[in-house]
């Protein structure tokens, strides 16, 4: 067998023969500790020395795909199902969270306003819990590299949730607004981000208060990133529903309108899914992304 290019990793027939030897050995391993021990017998580490768990899952899944080795089955077989998302007043009630009370006025009042970045389990799981109970597309979890916060006033009261992850795969308007080719964007799609969730938490309405955060985090969000993960951030993406929102905020917030998205969704293989229209807002994060992102 020729050597294969897999998840960015070279793999000859000798790595393939010692995935399929690893696999029969550890019968009683699951897909986890696969891809953990996998990440520790090469070394596979992110910048900021983080092992690739992730990645290394993908890498052993496209694998099976191609029929080279055959994984454990899940651990539930309705794991890979997926499920439609339960309505969003039956998630608040299961959840039973409190209904915070008003606060409003000018945004002096809650000055000043600070983001604590999300680093423990406990506040993650929180963040979590009050996207899938308020914010209109519910909330699973963010995957792979992301980066959250939590908006406070100067008394401690949460006011808003950020979170932001990895960017879209394809997208017409931003890929021209950089004027990269498909092998740049495969090489920088990691310096951009997706700002996934914006929150700003029932009984908020402060004026200028979410273009004040998108302020805020645009200003630290590179040098999170970099701390969390070991390489920066240069842009910023995020999708605004025409129907529901104006962007309004991310204007006043600096951030610049490419155009729409098509409508499509990334399962529409026959051109017959449609989804709602989204605007397309972008941010730099340094005076030189775009040569940042196009000479890699």
């Amino acid at each position: 067998m020729d050597p294969i290019r897999v998840q960015g990793r070279t793999l000859s027939a000798e790595d393939i023969a010692e995935l399929r030897a690893l696999i029969a050995g550890h019968p009683q391993w699951r897909r986890t500790a696969l891809s953990r021990h996998l990440c520790q017998v090469w070394d596979w580490r992110n910048g900021a020395g983080r092992i690739k768990d992730m990645a290394a899952r993908t890498l052993l899944l496209k694998l099976e795909a191609r029929g080279l080795i055959e994984l454990p089955p899940r651990l539930t077989p309705q794991a890979s199902r997926p499920r439609p998302a339960p309505a969003r007043s039956s998630i608040q009630s299961e959840l039973d969270l409190p209904t915070p009370p008003t606060i409003d006025g000018p945004l002096a009042r809650v000055q000043p306003v600070s983001l604590e970045l999300v680093q423990t389990l406990d506040l993650r799981r929180q963040v979590s819990r009050m996207l899938a109970a308020y914010h209109y597309r519910g909330f699973r979890g963010a995957v792979g590299e992301n980066v959250q916060y939590v908006a406070r006033a100067a008394t401690g009261r949460e006011l808003a949730l950020l979170v932001f992850g990895a960017a879209a795969w394809q997208l017409a308007v931003r890929d021209r607004f950089l004027g990269w080719s498909a092998s740049q964007r495969a090489q920088g799609l990691r310096y951009l981000a997706n700002q996934q969730r914006f929150l700003l938490l029932p009984g908020v309405r402060v004026p200028q208060l979410a273009s004040h955060l998108l302020a805020l985090a645009t200003r630290r969000l590179a040098a999170d990133w970099q701390a969390r993960y070991g390489h920066p951030v240069w842009l910023v993406e995020t999708f605004v529903e025409r129907q529901r929102f104006a962007g309004t905020a991310y204007r006043a917030a600096g951030w610049s309108h490419l155009g729409a998205t098509t409508g499509r969704t990334r399962q529409d293989r026959l051109n017959a899914l449609r989804a709602p229209l989204k605007d397309v807002w972008v941010c730099p994060l340094h005076p030189r992304f775009r040569d940042y992102l196009t000479h890699l």
